[in-house]
């Protein structure tokens, strides 16, 4: 791999990673502060900073499967092959997903309802989202007539796929709910759950799906040879972008005339989830500047290092924030305190993925190396 390459997906990584960060925080003073911290302004920035997290894995995921999708196009593999790779790879995500709802039931005993398995999780929506990509991509090919150059193809499929997920929200989630589904099922549409009333704190697909086709998107563009040659410009580009797309959502929300009888804008609205994707792109940008010219490109970055094993350190963070292990006392601690539990989790969790990065792949020597003195001894 070349070292633009490597570059480009560092700062992919530094993203990656801070949306980790922004994860930690926002559970643990969530988890740990007591009553009277509850109502402080640090806990709602610490909210508003905790909307970042799940539309960043998102948006990161269809980047990655551009990305990924590329390396196979490269290779020779046929449209329809990559399709199928990419829906595997989501199938599995999807599977951990349900693993790990069986996990946090298990250990939640006896408390935990068996409701808790099929709730809707951020884990399930992400892995059924890059089943979707697969498919958005293979369609985009089509569209294309399967030329190699299809690229304009698949990044126009991804804009219409990402509007209409967007703009059918709010019926989904109030006058047009499929109701005649089981609340299981109806919950992966408008994350119903068992309240018979869409819950804004679950993740299904309608909106969340639609971060992960516009990551898509952008990571079609930003893996063309042109954009290769071009980063900086094109990193600028997709940062003034996102401005413009914040500008156009705040001034379509303004105007009097509303498509949808019930209008939530933080919740469902299309103009809310436009500002959302003109904010990541400006942090894409940011994360770009950090790791070309910022402290990113230092010898060692702990975002980085989480960046590149986030489904590990969010799946072993939860047990200690939220779970049956938690380091602090739940809804009982102070600010000071939740912030050193905060400090203690980071370095933690950055621990973890230097030792999850440096060993990935080396599991015959390091066990090979581990039997050699057993060996010498006997």
């Amino acid at each position: 791999m070349t070292s633009d390459s490597k570059k480009r997906i560092g700062y992919l990584d530094w993203m990656r990673g801070l949306a980790c960060l922004l994860m930690f925080q926002t559970h643990c003073y969530d988890s740990w502060l007591g009553p009277a911290a509850r109502h402080s302004a640090l806990l709602r920035w610490s909210q508003l900073g905790g909307t970042l997290p799940a539309p960043l894995f998102l948006f990161l995921a269809g980047v990655s499967v551009a990305f990924t999708t590329d390396r196979m196009r490269q290779q020779g593999l046929a449209a329809g092959t990559i399709a199928r790779k990419t829906m595997v790879r989501g199938g599995e995500v999807f599977l951990y997903g349900l693993l790990f709802r069986v996990q946090e039931f298990l250990l939640g005993q006896p408390w935990a309802p068996w409701t808790d398995l099929l709730r809707v999780d951020v884990l399930n929506i992400i892995g059924l989202s890059i089943v979707l990509l697969g498919a958005v991509n293979w369609s985009g090919s089509r569209l294309g007539g399967g030329a190699s150059h299809d690229r304009g193809w698949r990044f126009a499929t991804c804009v219409l796929v990402t509007a209409a997920i967007a703009l059918a929200t709010p019926w989904l989630w109030t006058t047009a709910r499929p109701r005649w589904l089981p609340w299981y099922l109806e919950s992966y549409i408008n994350g119903v759950h068992i309240y018979d009333k869409p819950q804004p704190w679950l993740f299904p697909l309608f909106p969340w799906a639609a971060f992960a086709v516009a990551g898509l998107a952008v990571g079609i563009l930003i893996f063309s040879d042109d954009a290769r040659r071009h980063e900086a410009a094109t990193s600028f580009t997709l940062g003034g972008s996102g401005a413009v797309l914040v500008a156009i959502a705040r001034w379509l929300d303004a105007r009097p005339l509303q498509l949808y009888p019930v209008y939530d804008y933080w919740h469902t609205s299309p103009n809310f989830f436009l500002t959302r994707v003109g904010i990541l792109l400006i942090i894409l940008c940011a994360s770009y500047v950090w790791c070309r010219w910022g402290a990113g490109q230092w010898r060692f970055s702990p975002l980085i290092e989480m960046g590149k094993t986030s489904l590990l350190v969010y799946w072993v963070h939860i047990e200690f924030v939220y779970g049956r292990f938690s380091i602090l006392p739940k809804h009982a601690s102070s600010i000071p305190a939740a912030t050193g539990g905060l400090a203690i989790i980071f370095a933690a969790m950055t621990l973890l993925a230097v030792l999850r990065n440096r060993t990935k792949g080396r599991g015959a020597q390091i066990w090979a190396n581990l039997k050699r003195p057993a060996r010498a001894a006997s």
